[in-house]
């Protein structure tokens, strides 16, 4: 997967993974917040206004970390506002890249082969890994953010007073409720799922796959009698479940080995995922071309022969 050191690309991926087979997932480096009145937001500096045309989106599809933000540009119809830029599945040597393929959209900006020359042009002394989604100030030439949850919640509410799609998926009097599902479901499943897939050692792949299917019981009772998970306000809980229940059956129960069930094997989640996935903002940002070819193919340490497996048949269509 390779990693900045100092502005210099290194295509090493050894460090991702602890000496006890545990995944480690770094820190985003980059925390500045999208604001209404250019004042600071939770974390970073202040500086950068809710302004039209300003700012631009770099995702891979594969990705769904970088699912979460593009669904919300599709929520909150800024579309218009916010530029999109699309990698290749392929995550190689190079790490994301531009590569000319199906799907994919080039940098308008800069021309970029790759994500990791966008790293180096916001910090040319950076060290780090390079990751998506990346939202990105024109006028500074930096980035705002590579935290798709921070990059979500500016997404919801930083451009309501410019055009921004009415619509609040993190109301105030549920924060506390919100923030609680989303701490549970990303270290059982969202994160989960990696801890399983990513694990060296039978005890790491053991404990993490354990956790996945405990959550995903929780779940199947949680969502019991409830429409959404916060009852029957569909918040940004759902979105941040919803990208890996997507991948679930396709990518996860074969590929990061989380095959006790299948979501399928979940009748309330799985008419849950199906209820996300009828929303009209879904189609535009799933492409399950890329997300196949994306485990299978750049997982080489997983899937050495980089075959794409053609099933299984999902419970519901697969847009391209």
């Amino acid at each position: 997967m390779g990693m900045l050191i100092e502005g210099r690309w290194e295509s090493d991926d050894d460090k991702l993974v602890r000496e006890d087979g545990t995944l480690q997932r770094p820190d985003s480096a980059f925390r500045n917040w999208i604001t209404p009145d250019v004042a600071p937001g939770p974390t970073g500096e202040g500086g950068f206004a809710a302004e039209p045309g300003r700012y631009h989106l770099y995702v891979a599809r594969a990705c769904p970390w970088a699912h979460r933000a593009t669904l919300f540009r599709e929520l909150k119809g800024l579309q218009a506002m916010i530029g999109l830029s699309v990698t290749h599945w392929l995550m190689a040597d190079d790490g994301w890249t531009f590569a000319t393929g199906p799907g994919v959209i080039a940098d308008p900006l800069y021309g970029a082969g790759t994500v990791w020359q966008l790293y180096v042009r916001a910090d040319p002394h950076y060290t780090g890994r390079v990751t998506v989604p990346v939202l990105w100030d024109t006028q500074r030439e930096t980035i705002v953010s590579n935290e798709s949850a921070d990059i979500i919640r500016m997404f919801n509410r930083a451009f309501d007073g410019v055009g921004a799609t009415p619509g609040d998926y993190a109301p105030a009097a549920l924060l506390g409720e919100i923030d609680a599902l989303n701490a549970r479901i990303y270290d059982g499943l969202n994160n989960g799922v990696y801890k399983a897939g990513f694990a060296t050692r039978q005890s790491a792949y053991d404990d993490a796959v354990r956790g996945v299917f405990e959550t995903l019981d929780w779940l199947e009772s949680h969502l019991s009698g409830r429409t959404w998970l916060c009852g029957d306000v569909q918040t940004e809980a759902d979105w941040r479940l919803f990208t890996t229940l997507l991948r679930f059956d396709a990518i996860y129960h074969g590929h990061f080995k989380c095959n006790l069930r299948q979501l399928k094997d979940y009748p309330v989640l799985s008419a849950y995922t199906q209820r996300l996935y009828a929303e009209p903002a879904v189609a535009p940002t799933v492409n399950f071309d890329h997300i196949r070819r994306h485990y299978y193919q750049s997982h080489r340490q997983i899937n050495p022969t980089g075959i794409v497996p053609v099933g299984p048949e999902l419970a519901f269509p697969a847009p391209f």
